[in-house]
């Protein structure tokens, strides 16, 4: 049995999408973001880097104890590996998916996340006018580079669905939040409804719907508490002997 440490964001669905397409059982652990979850001391032990998702496989491959793994990058490799599946294994196939992965990792999600966040951001710490226009535009770059890629072929890595395709599309979901226009890209909004109608995207997309919160209903205490611990992060000290 997988557990998957899990909130709804675009990163966590990266990882349902191929746990529900590869048939893989599992359970989800709520990891609140927003309240703080990912700081707890029992959290950090599988994932210093205090993001989530982390997966912890409870039955390995080739047995021995539980294996905790963190990045959704290099889990959708463990989980795709373990199956032999949506991760050809020929050397011009592996590196194909493997570009477009580490593209999604290093380009896609970073800076939509920044977009997303200097968007949202609005005026409340001062003019954010240069940051909007900059991540607004590189978020217009990249699917743009997309949509050339998938004119040239039906998925991102070629004319087969794989993880490339799985950890590119939660993304691309709210283009309009983006500040996009899906018309614009018209290879992207193709690949996007063919994925969109499959099943196990549809399941995937869905998981951990219930848990979604409304921040601004909160007291105004728990707010600024939350906003302290979500924002301006700096490094954490080592723990003293």
């Amino acid at each position: 049995m997988i557990d998957l440490h899990y909130w709804p964001t675009p990163n966590g669905k990266k990882v349902t999408i191929l746990l529900e397409e590869a048939g893989i059982p599992y359970n989800v652990v709520p990891v609140n973001i927003g309240r703080g979850d990912q700081f707890t001391p029992a959290f950090l032990k599988m994932n210093p880097n205090h993001r989530m998702p982390v997966m912890v496989d409870n039955a390995p491959k080739g047995g021995g104890e539980p294996i905790a793994i963190f990045e959704s990058g290099a889990i959708m490799l463990y989980l795709a590996e373990k199956v032999g599946r949506f991760y050809p294994q020929d050397v011009r196939g592996k590196y194909a998916v493997t570009e477009w992965l580490i593209w999604q990792m290093a380009n896609q999600g970073p800076k939509l996340g920044e977009c997303g966040h200097f968007r949202r951001l609005g005026d409340k710490q001062g003019d954010q006018g240069y940051a909007v226009r900059r991540f607004t535009d590189e978020a217009n770059r990249l699917y743009g580079v997309m949509n050339n890629r998938l004119y040239e072929g039906k998925y991102l890595a070629g004319n087969e669905y794989t993880i490339a395709d799985m950890i590119s599309y939660p993304w691309t979901v709210n283009w309009k939040v983006q500040g996009q226009d899906i018309e614009e890209f018209k290879y992207v909004k193709r690949w996007q409804e063919e994925l969109a109608a499959r099943p196990a995207v549809q399941r995937a997309m869905a998981v951990g719907a219930e848990l979604s919160e409304d921040a601004s209903k909160l007291p105004p205490e728990e707010q600024e508490r939350r906003n302290k611990i979500m924002y301006n992060q700096r490094a954490r000290p080592v723990p003293a002997h």
